[in-house]
């Protein structure tokens, strides 16, 4: 339904680590109306912890559904009485959320956790993308697929990762049995939610989204969907979870159904409007960013995902250390590659929360305290090299027990010094994973950057694209998650044929652009090789070589840089 001056509008609702936005879109020329921000409200930022265990990490399934209608309702006041209007004018809803999150279920689809026997029960949560307890499991499926000749792990980069459907499912079940046994399945938070708006969430009927499905859960045509025979072999427990698992699986360009009348009613839309089958959050970020092939879209947040597409019609290698390459988990018809890393703005929380002396704490913003003074510092000056797997590695190492690291530290090293060393780890790990795509074909002509560091903090920014020697753009919105949500809100409402039509209305081409500045290129140029000697040695068993020139290297480079910058 249109109103008299022809406007239409599509909602975006993205499920980030600590909170939930909503915003609302023009669908023809993309113009964002307004927007609202709900945080979750249980644990500590949204995430439910064990000091027992650092690797867990858990959420609440309530704070999701509050979350909806707070920022959803939100910005429909925010909305209203601005020009043209009507919550009647809503074509569309599209949904992204973190992944892989699974949700426990009893047979309605209703979380275990919102059931009074299993409130505060941690197995019975929503279990975040960033826990790792299930680190054995995950070996222990990657060693089971390897002894199969079915090339399971060659669409999920050649290691099943603990962040991942089937490790996390598997270790819910050695540990905490009682809510496994209950379990009729476990559903992704990127397909609950849509099928919570629907009014559909029978997990052996509501729509499962083929971005959760293909990265995280092995979905894939060549074996029929779900790797049934595999899971047969290491635990059998685990097909009854793959018979309820709603198939095929789809991309995000599909309807879950209707916005059911129940939930419009509460939050105050028409009941009907399309829903957009769900997808993960950096893969509706790289929509909104306006991805193609060549672009990588990097979302940067508490962890990075990098993602590429490449044509379905162009043969495609399977590339190790990816988190797989997925026909439609992006933009439909292409094969979308996800890769990332654990951890890059959680990096510098941690330093900021447990490392950083009161000078830069006590009055204002620390980073922003931080980031000034150590934005003087020229490359290479602060003799400091740092790996950047504080919370395990990704890609192309994919390995969640591997730590931090810093080398180079003397008894006159700073704050601010330590700082950029770990933003500049970050960075060299980015630069680890074009490298990686580049060495197998996917070639990368062009960078765009998403996300609050992306846009708050040129200095990062910079030192990214000195790192990598390539221009570092800045998404136009900075809502590219959201965006891309609302994006396939408009294809589900009607308002575009193809994703690539609505993005071609509905984005901005980035503006901003950050350039390689060629003598921080030569000088970091020298730092990466040695980020390389320190990435396989306490990354790889086939590391052969000798760590005893790093030290003297850093030195070596920490003079000259000081030197020149007198």
């Amino acid at each position: 339904m249109q109103n008299r001056n022809g406007k239409r509008f599509a909602i975006g609702v993205d499920y980030g680590t600590n909170s939930v936005r909503a915003i609302i879109v023009d669908v023809d020329n993309g113009a964002e109306l307004a927007s609202h921000v709900f945080n979750y409200p249980s644990g500590e930022a949204g995430i439910l912890l064990d000091p027992k265990d650092p690797n867990l990490a858990r959420q609440n399934p309530a704070d999701y559904i509050e979350g909806f209608f707070k920022s959803v309702g939100g910005a429909l006041r925010a909305a209203k009485g601005k020009r043209g209007f009507k919550p009647e004018n809503v074509i569309g809803i599209g949904v992204d959320t973190t992944g892989s999150t699974p949700i426990p279920v009893d047979r309605d689809g209703t979380p275990l956790a919102m059931k009074k026997e299993f409130r505060r029960n941690l197995a019975a949560q929503a279990w975040l993308w960033k826990d790792h307890t299930s680190y054995a499991e995950a070996a222990e499926i990657t060693a089971a697929a390897r002894k199969s000749r079915e090339g399971y792990l060659a669409v999920c980069g050649g290691t099943y990762s603990s962040e991942w459907y089937w490790s996390k499912i598997l270790h819910c079940k050695r540990t905490a049995p009682k809510v496994f046994e209950a379990a009729a399945s476990f559903v992704e938070l990127a397909d609950f939610i849509p099928a919570y708006l629907t009014g559909n969430c029978d997990p052996a009927t509501l729509k499962r989204g083929i971005c959760a499905a293909g990265h995280k859960a092995m979905y894939h045509e060549r074996w029929g969907g779900l790797p049934v025979k595999l899971l047969n072999s290491i635990e059998p427990d685990l097909v009854r979870i793959a018979q309820c698992y709603a198939t095929p699986a789809v991309p995000s360009d599909r309807k879950a159904g209707g916005l059911c009348e129940a939930v419009a009613a509460k939050v105050g839309l028409p009941a009907g409007i399309a829903v957009a089958v769900g997808a993960f959050d950096a893969h509706l970020g790289a929509v909104g960013a306006g991805i193609k092939p060549g672009r990588l879209v990097k979302i940067i947040g508490t962890s990075t995902c990098d993602i590429l597409v490449s044509p379905m019609n162009r043969e495609l290698p399977d590339i190790p250390g990816l988190c797989g390459i997925v026909p439609g988990s992006v933009i439909p018809g292409m094969y979308g590659l996800e890769a990332g890393q654990s951890a890059v703005g959680d990096i510098f929380n941690w330093f900021v929360r447990h490392a950083t002396p009161e000078k830069y704490t006590g009055k204002g913003d620390a980073h922003q305290n931080l980031t000034r003074e150590a934005a003087k510092l020229r490359p290479g000056a602060s003799g400091l090299l740092a790996l950047d797997w504080n919370n395990g590695n990704r890609t192309v190492l994919v390995d969640p027990l591997l730590t931090g690291l810093i080398v180079g530290q003397t008894l006159q090293t700073t704050a601010p010094e330590t700082y950029r060393a770990l933003i500049e780890a970050t960075a060299f790990g980015a630069l680890t994973i074009i490298n990686r795509l580049e060495e197998y074909g996917a070639k990368v002509r062009e960078v765009v950057n998403c996300g609050g560091i992306a846009e708050k903090n040129p200095m990062v920014m910079q030192i990214y694209a000195d790192v990598c020697n390539r221009p570092m753009k800045i998404s136009s919105s900075s809502q590219t998650c959201a965006l891309g949500a609302a994006i396939f809100g408009a294809v589900v409402g009607g308002a575009y044929k193809r994703t690539q039509d609505a993005q071609a209305a509905m984005i901005r081409e980035p503006s901003r652009v950050y350039k390689p500045d060629p003598a921080a290129v030569k000088t970091y140029a020298e730092l990466y090789k040695l980020y390389r000697v320190l990435h396989d040695a306490f990354g790889t068993r086939e590391f052969q070589g000798n760590l005893a020139h790093v030290m003297k290297n850093l030195i070596v480079i920490r003079d000259r840089a000081r030197k020149e910058g007198r």
